[in-house]
């Protein structure tokens, strides 16, 4: 199969404000405007389009991004330098903490819009 995912629309409050939080923490160019997207594209090719919407009109989404353990130190180091409140599980039932699944490394953290962000060194394996 050849489907691969290209973008995805992120619903935001401020559309550059989501992307900024989001390309500051893993240290990314700035967000580049794209009709009406705050556009963020990642290392694979998928870009994170953020729109502009009432905030009625946002449903908290899930975005795990894979990285590498040096990519890890530094959105950590980020994420503690600016007193974000992180958990290691999803249900936020673990807070301050970071998970080491699999072998690896994860942290979950909310952006401003109430999305969930998770960061993992090592992609989980169904059991």
């Amino acid at each position: 199969m050849t489907v691969r995912l290209d973008h995805t629309i992120v619903h935001s409050r401020d559309h550059f404000a989501g992307a900024r939080f989001l390309t500051g923490l893993v240290d990314a160019p700035e967000p580049t405007a794209f009709g009406p997207f705050a556009s963020v594209p990642l290392g694979n090719g998928v870009t994170l389009d953020y729109l502009r919407v009432p905030a009625e009109g946002i449903v908290p989404q899930h975005y795990a991004f894979l990285v590498t353990d040096e990519e890890f130190d530094g959105i950590f180091g980020r994420i503690e330098a600016r007193s974000i409140p992180y958990w290691a599980d999803p249900h936020h039932d673990k807070p301050q903490q970071i998970n080491h699944h699999y072998g690896g490394r994860g942290v979950y953290l909310d952006d401003p819009d109430g999305h969930s962000i998770e960061f993992i060194t090592h992609t989980y394996v169904a059991e």
